[in-house]
């Protein structure tokens, strides 16, 4: 399995993170943030390893996350063939 994430929203204060940046995981961490990754890992270790997330009112294999510094990225996450 592989999870696309992708940058939502990005008021990012490091400058790490903008609109529409795309990352492919497959087994190791990407080039982003410490805190947003320590924030969605276990959400893609899910992902990566089939399983599902709430998502809403259902189950899914996707999630979004919000940056632990007050919001400033929504970053979503989904599996990719």
């Amino acid at each position: 399995m592989k999870v696309k994430l992708t940058v939502l929203e990005s008021t990012c204060r490091g400058g790490y993170h903008k609109e529409g940046d795309t990352y492919i995981v497959e087994d190791i961490c990407p080039p982003i943030c410490h805190e947003l990754w320590q924030c969605i890992y276990p959400s893609v270790y899910t992902l990566i390893n089939n399983g599902d997330l709430d998502f809403g009112t259902r189950k899914a294999k996707k999630f979004q996350c919000k940056c632990p510094d007050n919001g400033r990225v929504l970053i979503e996450g989904k599996v990719v063939d």
